[in-house]
């Protein structure tokens, strides 16, 4: 891309009523950014649902101006960008139709043949939804996955430590321009994250710092990866935003579920009883649930939790399923002599104990 056409995508980036999805209209239709600009305003007007608020200032000159100003900080600080029409845009991003126009990086990203996953949750996460989250980070490694999040407090710099403490590549998403850093407190962990990885974000260093820029953010957390991670919520959160988008995306969602009593687990909770998520329990259900193979065909060795005390009817399952291999959810129920609906509950039990785990088509199997 030549330095005027990258000018150009600046501008029409910078038009404050056209977002990432009508510019990728009017490229298409245009052929270019640059001939969007020479379009006639009458021939813009006949794009189906394009009107004239919405393109309202687009030929005003101030756009380009503001390009070159953007351009000399990008120059400066030797920030790395990616237009979605380039092939080095992020494969999964670029079929999101509301990915980025341009993508602005730092670091050393390389998602080239890498498999991708994003890990969100609660900003106020417990200790327990710390230790899970190293846990899976930990048990993931073997995968060599890319490990992506927003930079926040909480789950997302759990998840970004986690990677840099198992030599994982790790990228964080932010909500605003890369010349600053939210929350200040996580700058110190910013050279080791370019060192392993780096930063996305589609915000200049200009765009004003607001709140509604971190739900605009989350849709390149989901649109990045193969599957989003929840590892607490709240019943309301930004990752439950993220998971709602990953959705839409036909990506995988996966949730850690909690106790019903517990308020950071009611959004996790509700994801797997709307089935909206995976319920997770055990870190290589990731993997198994997403086909993915090691290298030489080695695959880590799921660690059962020792002693774990099954109930009576829990036993027979066990039992059942220990000699049976996997087996769909009616079957068990007609060999176990059990109601669906008790079953349904005994597996769910023991699916948190950590002796059995879901398949996809309601099937089952001991771990």
């Amino acid at each position: 891309m030549t330095e005027d056409q990258f000018i150009n995508i600046l501008a029409l980036q910078h038009v404050p009523k056209i977002g990432s999805t009508t510019a990728k209209k009017l490229i298409a239709h245009c052929g270019s950014a640059e001939a969007v600009f020479k379009e006639k305003k009458s021939n813009i007007l006949k794009i189906d649902r394009i009107g004239t608020v919405t393109i309202e200032g687009l030929f005003d000159s101030i756009h380009f101006e503001e390009a070159k100003n953007e351009l000399r900080f990008i120059k400066d600080n030797n920030i790395g960008y990616t237009c979605f029409t380039d092939s080095d845009y992020p494969e999964r991003l670029k079929h999101c139709i509301d990915a980025p126009l341009l993508l602005f990086q730092s670091g050393n990203i390389n998602l080239h043949n890498k498999r991708i996953i994003s890990v969100v949750g609660a900003r106020k996460i417990t200790k327990s939804g710390i230790a899970f989250c190293e846990k899976l980070v930990e048990e993931l490694t073997p995968y060599d996955p890319v490990i992506i999040s927003g930079f926040a407090y909480g789950t997302d710099i759990t998840a970004h430590k986690a990677a840099l403490k198992n030599n994982l590549q790790t990228i964080g998403c932010l909500a605003h321009g890369l010349n600053q850093i939210y929350p200040k407190i996580h700058k110190k962990y910013m050279v080791d994250v370019e060192k392993h990885g780096g930063f996305f974000t589609d915000f200049w260093s200009t765009d004003a710092f607001d709140r509604n820029n971190f739900l605009k953010r989350n849709r390149i957390i989901a649109g990045l990866s193969e599957a989003t991670i929840v590892i607490e919520s709240a019943e309301k959160g930004g990752s439950l935003v993220t998971a709602d988008i990953a959705n839409s995306y036909n990506r995988d969602v996966f949730a850690v579920p909690g106790r019903t009593t517990d308020s950071q687990s009611v959004g996790c909770n509700n994801l797997i009883k709307a089935n909206q998520a995976h319920l997770l329990s055990n870190p290589l259900d990731v993997p198994y649930l997403l086909g993915w193979e090691l290298d030489h065909q080695q695959k880590p060795i799921a660690q059962k939790q020792l002693f774990v005390e099954l109930e009576p009817d829990e036993k027979i399952i066990y039992n059942y399923l220990k000699e049976n291999d996997k087996e769909l959810l009616d079957v068990i129920a007609l060999h176990c002599n059990m109601p669906t609906y008790k079953l349904a509950g005994l597996l769910l039990n023991m699916e948190l104990k950590g002796v059995i785990r879901p398949l996809p088509g309601k099937l089952f199997e001991v771990i």
